[in-house]
């Protein structure tokens, strides 16, 4: 496996890192743009990321890019806009332990939704005896 670089000139360095990554423009662009061939979708993709070409892609393809850079653990893009933009490194978030965090914020849900049951059953009884 391919260790990604450490510093990146701009984003767009970071882009093709995280197209890299994912398996090359070929294979990339053909998942950015279906309907074109492989070799053309991954030539109109080395053009967006050429600052010399007019081709530019949309924010929702950069972030497409980034979230499945994620996917193949690369996450040289996160680290770059963390940096550019004077954040901490972000951690990725493991599904298993996001998973195991909503199973415990689900179950402390439930117990405080039967808390605030029995407040409100004992309310509607004090309510009953006062208006007696």
């Amino acid at each position: 496996m391919e260790q990604e670089n450490l510093f990146h000139e701009d984003i767009y360095d970071v882009l093709r890192t995280c197209v890299q990554a994912m398996g090359g423009p070929k294979k990339v662009g053909a998942s950015l743009w279906p309907e074109l061939a492989a070799d053309k979708a991954g030539n109109r993709l080395n053009d967006c990321l050429n600052t010399h070409r007019r081709e530019q892609l949309n924010p929702e393809q950069v972030l497409w890019i980034l979230f499945h850079a994620r996917q193949v653990n690369c996450h040289a893009g996160m680290h770059f806009i963390a940096d550019h933009c004077d954040y901490e490194k972000p951690k990725p978030i493991e599904p298993d332990n996001e998973y195991a965090q909503l199973q415990r914020d689900f179950i402390r849900a439930q117990k405080e939704m039967k808390v605030m049951m029995q407040k409100m059953e004992h309310m509607t009884e004090l309510k009953a005896v006062v208006n007696k």
